[in-house]
C-alpha cells in the first residue's frame, strides 16, 4: 500500500468509529423515563418508569369502559381493554419520545413526560 491509501484507510476508520460513538449517545435510553398518563385532558399519574416496580393499573373509562396498564421490567403498554379496536393494545410496549400509546375510545394517552417529576 502506498502512503496516501494508507491514509485513506484510517480517515476511514476514525469516521466509522466517530459515527458509532455518535450512534451509541443518541440511543442511548435516558436515565429517567418520566411517563404520564393522561385522560380526557387531565393528566391522572405521573411516574418514573426506570424506578417504578412491576404492577397493573386499572384506569376506568368515562363512558364505563376500561384500560388495564401494564407496568414489567421497566416498560409500560396496556394489556387489556374493552375498546372495539384494539389499537392501544397492539401499540405494544411505549418505545419513541414521539409516538404515545393511545386510546381513543377512553380518551387514555400514555406518553413519556417532557418536564421532570418533582
Amino acid at each position: 500500500m502506498t502512503k496516501s491509501v494508507k491514509i485513506i484507510f484510517i480517515i476511514i476508520i476514525f469516521i466509522f468509529i466517530i459515527c458509532c460513538i455518535w450512534t451509541v449517545i443518541i440511543f442511548q435510553k435516558p436515565k429517567q423515563q418520566n411517563i404520564k398518563i393522561i385522560q380526557d385532558n387531565q393528566v391522572l399519574q405521573e411516574f418514573d418508569l426506570s424506578i417504578t416496580k412491576d404492577q397493573e393499573i386499572n384506569i376506568p373509562a368515562p363512558d364505563g369502559g376500561y384500560n388495564i396498564i401494564q407496568i414489567k421490567n421497566h416498560q409500560i403498554c396496556i394489556l387489556q381493554s374493552d375498546c372495539p379496536d384494539q389499537t392501544c393494545i397492539k401499540t405494544g410496549v411505549l418505545k419513541a419520545q414521539g409516538l404515545p400509546i393511545v386510546c381513543l375510545p377512553h380518551k387514555l394517552i400514555i406518553r413519556f413526560a417532557e418536564d421532570e417529576i418533582s
